[in-house]
């Protein structure tokens, strides 16, 4: 049996805290069709689950939390328990799409079975199906999600073999002489870049006190979701970076910025310098751990430049801000907290993040999550996946997160919103496309009226 990290139970727990929130991450693959018969497309995938040892595993917790919860299996094991069908109404098209993908992910996973769903969905305009993939966020990050969807494609791999073991660096209830000798291997083992950790996690403890301004993107939230999703072309984005020197995560969130600086404008609100503080998780995952299914992620806390009208002013800031964070240790921080955690006795992280994650959280606006997805096109059962649509979770009182993913010759955002706070996410999506759009007419300009050799970036923010 294995236990799941701290970082793996603090999923749980910040889901415990708020009835509102269902953290579970998805995708969503669209295919050339027809669709395969059902006898077909059941027995495809049920055996391809069977190659992912998550997705035949239960949840066991310890009473009182004095162990970390385990991986189990699930002696009856059923794949028609998580293999469902639905049909699209007619015209079938993207907003049909959206509104049920919605409702499923708004949904909590039962924890009585293995904490997954794959969702067959006919009835998609243009001769189109699609399947969409559901798990826990206790199980994986992006990345290892992606890894688990690539499972169920034909290229995946069908071998069986389990992933290596992995341990949440505890037992499964509280031993002070083995505690001890962890954390004593933890101090000791610590670089010499501990002071610049020291100072980034202050600046994530501060960023998590400090409130944002209040504007309509902070407050409660529902049970109800909404989502879209928005699509520019790789080639454009490289044009961009290319252009001005700066990375896909720069262009991405310097799009998604003006976005929402379009969306508290079409509110009827100001734009202030403080209004969108952004939780961007970052990949803290080693090549030797990448066949492994669990988070392994840090975590940076930049503001978003949404005071900046300027397109080009909101790439230089994203870009600057972003290496700030960079250099300031924040992601060498997250990732020593979550080392550390994982020495701390259980009991004592499980009932520290429960109570942390049932305060009021008035520091983080919104999440923007960049997950670098294939570059080949995939095919399922035959069929073509034409598009791949990421969809984050909501909780923590975030009313709206952003899913960024690379597939194929595309960057895709999935947009989710609380249903009654951010009815406009369709909106969002469409904006962060016309902020690329702007982004590339600018570059373009840029390159015809710049002698080659001298481009650079003028930093600012």
């Amino acid at each position: 049996m294995e236990q799941l990290t701290a970082l793996d139970a603090g999923f749980l727990e910040a889901e415990d805290s708020d009835r509102h929130a269902s953290l579970a991450i998805g995708a969503i693959a669209v295919l050339d069709g027809p669709i395969p018969g059902a006898d077909t497309v059941m027995a495809s995938l049920a055996e391809r689950a069977m190659t992912a040892p998550r997705l035949h595993q239960l949840l066991h917790t310890q009473p009182l939390d004095l162990g970390a919860p385990r991986w189990i299996e699930d002696t009856n094991f059923d794949a028609a328990h998580h293999i469902r069908y639905a049909a699209l109404p007619q015209p079938g098209d993207d907003a049909a799409l959206y509104r049920w993908a919605a409702d499923i992910m708004e949904r909590r996973l039962d924890r009585d079975r293995p904490l997954w769903e794959c969702w067959v969905v006919d009835g998609l305009a243009g001769n189109r199906w699609a399947i969409l993939l559901k798990v826990h966020h206790c199980i994986a990050d992006g990345i290892a999600a992606t890894r688990l969807l690539s499972r169920l494609c034909d290229d995946g791999d069908l071998s069986g073999h389990a992933a290596k073991p992995q341990t949440a660096g505890g037992t499964a209830v509280f031993n002070p002489v083995e505690w001890i000798g962890k954390a004593w291997r933890i101090s000791t083992g610590l670089p010499g870049a501990a002071l610049q950790a020291v100072q980034g996690a202050v600046g994530i403890v501060t960023g998590l006190l400090r409130p944002a301004a209040a504007t309509s993107l902070t407050g409660p939230v529902t049970s109800m979701r909404r989502y879209a999703a928005g699509e520019v072309s790789m080639d454009d984005v490289d044009t961009v970076c290319r252009e001005f020197g700066v990375t896909v995560n720069d262009v991405a969130l310097a799009a998604i910025t003006d976005s929402f600086r379009s969306t508290l404008i079409r509110r009827g609100e100001k734009p202030s310098r403080d209004a969108l503080r952004t939780l961007v998780p970052v990949s803290v995952r080693t090549a030797d751990a990448d066949d492994l299914t669990d988070n392994r992620v840090s975590v940076m806390l930049p503001y978003l430049p949404v005071d900046k009208a300027d397109p080009l002013q909101q790439l230089r800031a994203v870009h600057s801000r972003l290496s700030r964070a960079k250099a300031s240790g924040q992601r060498e921080a997250g990732n020593i907290l979550v080392s550390a955690a994982n020495a701390i006795p259980f009991p004592l992280t499980a009932w520290t993040v429960r109570a942390l994650t049932r305060l009021p959280q008035r520091g983080v606006v919104t999440v923007a999550t960049n997950v670098p997805g294939p570059r080949n096109r995939l095919r399922v059962m035959g069929c073509d996946i034409v598009r791949l649509l990421p969809i984050p979770p909501l909780a923590l009182q975030l009313r709206t997160g952003v899913a960024i993913m690379s597939y194929a010759d595309r960057l895709v955002f999935g947009v989710i919103g609380d249903y009654d706070a951010a009815p406009d996410v369709s909106e969002l999506a469409r904006g962060i496309e016309r902020a690329v759009a702007r982004l590339v007419d600018i570059g373009i300009g840029h390159w015809r009226a710049t002698p080659v050799g001298t481009l650079q970036l003028v930093q600012g923010g």
